[in-house]
């Protein structure tokens, strides 16, 4: 049964109960039940007690209408009983009860109470009038009343019997104990009181309320296991990340030990080469030197070498310079495209001659719009050095249609964005025996007055300190034929924590 509240939700008996306590939930629950139980019995027993009554009263009507035939009969009425009698038109009963007193005139016909009592009919022929006789049963009744009394009593009997032997051996032993000590587990569990969070053996009964307070131990208890493993679980990572700390800290001693060992190495081959690279224009100085000392004049052809060694040596001390500088580079937002053209114009002034001479074309597909955090100035000194070398090496090849080739491509690595650019010549190609070695100091397979051995390592030094990777190869196609590929792996948004 529901209905509507004044605040519009709605309202239910299970809303009702859900704000009672459980001891006034069970007496509400078990009054309820008393009463619906003493509603059906008196149901179901009223039908019964009416057809006693009924008997009793037709029995006692016939009776008296037996001890009345055959004396005058009036119309006459009594506390317990009425005589009635007249033509069919005058008496107030049913219509069928009359028809079946005048099929049967020696038989009584029952009729049913008109409030009064119950009662018979019976038809006289020889005056074709009717007599009706009812009589009321007074004892039948009392008994009756007093059944229903009786009745009563016993469920109320019963109810308090019952309420009684519930709520003083059964619900406080079996249900309001149980729930008490699992209440103050549970307040002992907020309040931090480890011993006292575990509900005794002792208070658990044997039913499904203690089933259900064993499964919450069991949950407390592996709660705790939890924590407990959780904790050691935590030390481990602790004495982990401190080791880690240590093993790091090893790591970056030994690093920088490396990088120290690895500078000493590159220094003993930077003498070597300085050796081998200025004995050759120094002696060339001193002869012309003492030759200046004894004569006093020099020849034309002798000064323009003179010149020409002296800018071999500016040459070979501003690459000992770019190879060993110390400062670090600038990091801005600058157009791909931009570096690779100023890189292009550069060599071509520088090379003027030898392209035109040679012939040496350019095809330069870098699309504009692509921005990279670098030091522009930097790496268009590592492009510079790239197509100075293609265009060196094509110069020196002597083979027709050469050609210069500039490319990029995008694309991610680990979710981060990079840049490939590309220098592709249709020249000789890279000797595989300096492919290894391509990147360090001094290394040159040029011989002229021009290559001092530095321009890869110093490209190869700027790459790496923007995060990215300088790879030379050689390749062979259909369509550009045989040549060298040098490409430079960049990010693009390099912030001096990026690498390969």
């Amino acid at each position: 049964m529901q209905s509507d509240a004044p605040n519009g939700r709605r309202f239910s008996t299970h809303r009702m109960l859900s704000g009672m306590k459980i001891r006034k939930k069970l007496i509400v629950l078990h009054t309820a039940f008393s009463l619906g139980l003493g509603a059906i019995l008196l149901i179901a027993i009223r039908p019964a007690m009416s057809k006693v009554i009924l008997g009793a009263e037709v029995d006692q009507a016939e009776r008296v209408l037996e001890m009345m035939l055959g004396a005058p009969i009036e119309q006459m009425s009594g506390s317990s009983w009425r005589i009635e009698r007249g033509a069919e038109a005058t008496i107030d009963i049913a219509d069928q009860a009359l028809y079946q007193a005048r099929l049967d005139p020696q038989r009584s016909i029952k009729i049913a109470s008109n409030g009064f009592s119950a009662g018979v009919v019976r038809w006289l022929p020889e005056d074709d009038e009717f007599v009706v006789v009812r009589a009321r049963a007074e004892r039948a009744r009392d008994a009756i009343q007093l059944v229903y009394l009786l009745m009563i009593s016993t469920l109320l009997v019963g109810y308090g019997l019952v309420a009684a032997a519930l709520e003083l051996f059964v619900l406080p032993q079996h249900v309001y104990r149980p729930i008490q000590a699992m209440l103050d587990a549970d307040r002992a569990v907020s309040l931090g009181r480890r011993d006292d969070e575990l509900i005794p053996d002792t208070e658990i009964p044997a039913d499904e309320l203690g089933s259900i307070m064993e499964s919450r131990n069991d949950a407390i208890r592996a709660l705790r296991t939890n924590e407990r493993e959780l904790a050691y679980a935590l030390d481990r990572l602790e004495q982990t990340a401190a080791d880690l700390h240590k093993k790091n800290h090893l790591l970056e001693t030994a690093r920088k030990n490396l990088e120290g060992a690895d500078r000493l190495a590159s220094l003993g081959m930077m003498s070597a080469g300085i050796a081998h690279e200025l004995n050759t224009p120094l002696a060339v100085v001193k002869g012309l030197v003492e030759k200046l000392n004894r004569e006093n004049q020099l020849s034309e052809t002798e000064i323009a070498l003179l010149i020409r060694v002296v800018r071999r040596l500016e040459t070979l001390s501003d690459g000992l310079l770019d190879f060993a500088r110390v400062r670090p580079p600038m990091n801005k937002l600058a157009d791909l495209s931009e570096i690779i053209t100023e890189a292009r114009t550069l060599v071509m002034l520088d090379r003027k001659d030898v392209i035109s001479q040679h012939a040496i074309g350019f095809d330069l597909s870098v699309k504009h719009g692509v921005q990279i955090n670098c030091d522009p100035d930097r790496l268009v000194q590592v492009f510079v050095n790239l197509i100075r070398n293609a265009v060196d090496a094509l110069a020196e090849s002597g083979l027709p249609g050469l050609k210069v080739r500039i490319e990029h491509t995008q694309e991610q690595r680990d979710g981060v964005p990079w840049v490939s650019i590309r220098v592709i010549d249709n020249g000789p190609g890279i000797d595989a025996e300096l492919v290894d070695r391509l990147f360090e100091p001094f290394v040159s397979t040029r011989l002229d007055s021009q290559g001092t051995g530095l321009g890869l390592a110093v490209a190869n030094g700027i790459v790496r300190e923007h995060g990215g990777l300088l790879i030379a190869t050689n390749h062979a196609s259909e369509e550009t034929g045989s040549g060298a590929v040098f490409e430079v792996l960049l990010p693009v948004n390099h912030s001096g924590t990026h690498g390969i």
